[in-house]
């Protein structure tokens, strides 16, 4: 105010001084190209930046403002780029500072990749495939333990990966005997491994339940396409004028055949360690292997329990006989 009052001796308003301080601020500015502001029309999304900004990183955008590439203007200098508007603030966020939050959704951080690779900015690029590829295994990581309805349906759940598969078929109404009295909750043990066993290799394994096949309980495992083991749990009791089901719980040779199973991971090749662990190759041997083990990869390994002749059915000091 005091300037003011000064420059009204000299027949000077108020207005008068505010423009003329205003006007001496402005020159006073250095006109240098880098803060030069750009008026840019992107899909009719309008943005305001400085050449500073556009020409900081090597892209596009710094071919297009430094002459090497064509720019088109309207009437109101505004430079036109036919691309959706949609992202480009985001583009523009990380030209300045070099990092920007990325979209939560899988489709809005693919079509934010779609127009960094447009723009060529590579820093952006490379942060938007690796949070792609962090979702992708956030996902891989759920546990999906597929239901098989069909014959089917099981060869193209086989065909479409590339773990290694453990199937547990489950049908406890097939049966035309009556259970023994520990059947039940040997069922339900065999369903409860299953589960943790599910839940400990699901990232490594895939796991299926079929309910509709002709055994009670039985174990399957699958490597590189093929049926490779399978542990059936049911047996025939022969007791006094009638016969039972009986569901049997072979706990570690379940898990055995899981880690065995394991082996046919791929693009993994077969792990030393973990062969020797469960008798692929010899102690301290190497990767030669014999022809009984060449063989063994092309047969499947079926493991039965025994069948079991209770001591009402034997005559007077005969002993137990297993039948396998």
């Amino acid at each position: 105010m005091s300037y003011c009052w000064l420059r009204q001796g000299a027949g000077l308003c108020h207005s008068d001084c505010y423009e003329r301080a205003y006007v001496g601020q402005a020159e006073l500015q250095p006109q240098t190209p880098n803060s030069k502001y750009v008026k840019l029309n992107v899909g009719g999304s309008l943005h305001y930046t400085t050449l500073r900004t556009l020409t900081g990183q090597d892209t596009m955008l710094k071919a297009m403002f430094s002459g090497r590439a064509e720019v088109l203007t309207d009437a109101g200098g505004w430079v036109l780029i036919d691309r959706s508007g949609r992202h480009f603030g985001t583009i523009l966020n990380y030209l300045r500072d070099g990092s920007v939050p990325l979209p939560e959704s899988t489709r809005e951080l693919g079509e934010l990749l779609g127009e960094a690779r447009y723009y060529l900015v590579q820093g952006l690029i490379e942060d938007c495939q690796l949070a792609l590829q962090q979702k992708r295994e956030a996902l891989s990581q759920l546990c999906l333990v597929p239901m098989v309805t069909s014959p089917q349906e099981e060869q193209q759940l086989l065909a479409s990966t590339s773990k290694p598969v453990v199937k547990l078929l489950h049908n406890r109404s097939n049966n035309k005997y009556s259970y023994t009295s520990t059947s039940d909750d040997n069922l339900l043990k065999n369903i409860e491994l299953f589960d943790k066993l599910a839940l400990r290799f699901h990232g490594r394994l895939l796991f299926l339940k079929d309910v509709l096949g002709d055994e009670i309980c039985c174990w399957s495992f699958y490597g590189q396409g093929r049926k490779i083991a399978e542990v059936c749990c049911t047996s025939i009791v022969y007791a006094t004028e009638k016969k039972q089901t009986k569901v049997e719980f072979p706990e570690a040779r379940i898990f055995e055949e899981t880690l065995n199973i394991l082996i046919y991971e791929t693009p993994r090749g077969p792990d030393p360690a973990l062969l020797e662990a469960t008798g692929g190759v010899a102690g301290g041997g190497g990767m030669a292997r014999g022809e009984d083990e060449e063989n063994r990869e092309h047969r499947v390994r079926r493991i039965h329990v025994r069948r079991h002749i209770t001591h009402d059915e034997r005559p007077h000091g005969q002993q137990i006989v297993f039948k396998d």
